[in-house]
């Protein structure tokens, strides 16, 4: 099991799975996601966000323009569940925050009580910077009604060892699954799809 970049032929198939979870598809760009695949079966397992919301200047004596890392649109596809994917996934994500230079990085989530073990803590919500606050009303207002801001310094998240090995031991115990790419994966209807090719002659 391992976590990598979405790829562009993979669009229908997250927003097809985010819209089953009912998560939030905002601004939807699949190269802000990672996906996470079984490297023996080649399934896909789970997948999330990291969103950069940009605003300023705050002030007079401030003109520069800021920005801001949300962590988002988190899913593990059932059966894979309990295994550690989502952890590895929200792993990833705070590591892609890091790189780009976030030392905080927020969520705004009704299931706040999963991030906590990975150090995430929940936050008063004046102190949201200020494009999430919006975000937190249209989150309530729409997908997530008990959505509740929490944040973590990147330096202090922490996967427990528990869910670590779970990821380790993911596919062990599952039916065998099929490594057949569907034409979905590559943004093809196979309903209105003819396959044929347009030679021009």
């Amino acid at each position: 099991m391992y976590v990598r970049d979405a790829k562009n032929r993979e669009e229908v198939w997250l927003l097809d799975h985010i819209e089953s979870m009912g998560l939030d598809d905002t601004a939807f760009r699949s190269r802000d996601y990672v996906v996470a695949i079984d490297e023996e079966s080649g399934e896909k397992a789970g997948f999330g966000r990291i969103r950069v919301h940009k605003f300023g200047p705050g002030s007079d004596d401030d003109d520069e323009t800021h920005e801001v890392c949300e962590l988002t649109s988190i899913g593990v596809l059932e059966g894979w569940r309990e295994q550690g994917v989502g952890a590895h996934v929200v792993e990833r994500l705070v590591e892609y925050a890091s790189d780009q230079g976030f030392e905080t990085v927020y969520t705004l989530t009704g299931e706040g009580g999963y991030l906590t073990q990975f150090g995430f803590q929940r936050i008063d919500e004046p102190r949201l910077p200020e494009p999430l606050q919006r975000r937190l009303e249209e989150k309530r207002d729409g997908v997530d009604p008990d959505a509740k801001p929490l944040a973590i310094d990147v330096a202090e998240f922490r996967v427990p060892d528990r869910l670590r090995e779970a990821f380790k031991r993911a596919p062990e115990g599952r039916e065998e699954a099929s490594t057949d790419e569907t034409p979905e994966d590559f943004g093809i209807d196979p309903d209105s799809a003819t396959y044929k090719y347009d030679t021009g002659r």
